[in-house]
């Protein structure tokens, strides 16, 4: 139920108020960015904060899905190992281009102070067709300027916006993560519209 509330919430803190001009004024509209929500989730936590985000900036999402059976103890010690080491992994097809969209929103859980393989993956296969990016991220604990710099070498350019989620703040639906998506958006909002 909470959940709701916060896509409701985010929704109406972010949507564009009809406000009726006054006499002589004109309203222009800015143009949002056509952005794609790119995310791969293990467990569901960096799924849940790349729904919000799309639904939000009305964007199309792409969930990455890694081919590896990662689930379980076994999955993690094995994802974590693959995470530390910089290893790709095989993932399905994507359905979008990202070339096709002003704005790439990815997301990655943190693992072993790495990207997951699947978003390594994900980035190197469509390197070059990246306008503009955002990168997010969740974690236990670890934080974001850990891992987004070298999300950054490897994409070849430096995001316009990045953040970090904290699992528990995410499965709380918690204040903080709330304040933390809402200053996301709004500053997407003002990048395009300049």
């Amino acid at each position: 139920m909470l959940f709701l509330s916060i896509l409701v919430a985010l929704t109406v803190n972010t949507a564009d108020i009809d406000k009726k001009p006054h006499s002589g004024e004109t309203v222009v509209e800015s143009p949002e960015p056509k952005a794609l929500v790119v995310y791969y989730s293990r467990t569901g936590t960096t799924e849940k904060v790349g729904e919000l985000i799309a639904v939000a900036l009305n964007g199309d999402t792409e969930k990455i899905i890694d081919k590896k059976d990662r689930s379980g103890v076994w999955g993690y010690i094995v994802a974590g190992k693959d995470a530390g080491f910089g290893n790709e992994t095989e993932i399905e097809p994507t359905k979008h281009d990202p070339s096709d969209y002003d704005l790439v929103i990815i997301g990655t859980p943190i693992w072993a102070w790495s990207m997951a393989p699947a978003v390594r993956t994900y980035i190197n296969q469509n390197k070059g067709n990246f306008k503009n990016v955002v990168f997010f991220t969740t974690s236990g604990g670890t934080g974001y300027d850990k891992v987004v710099p070298s999300m950054e070498d490897l994409i070849g350019k430096e995001a316009i916006f990045k953040n970090g989620f904290l699992e528990k703040e995410v499965k709380d639906d918690s204040p903080g993560m709330v304040k933390k998506l809402n200053n996301m958006i709004d500053f997407i909002k003002r990048h395009f519209e300049s």
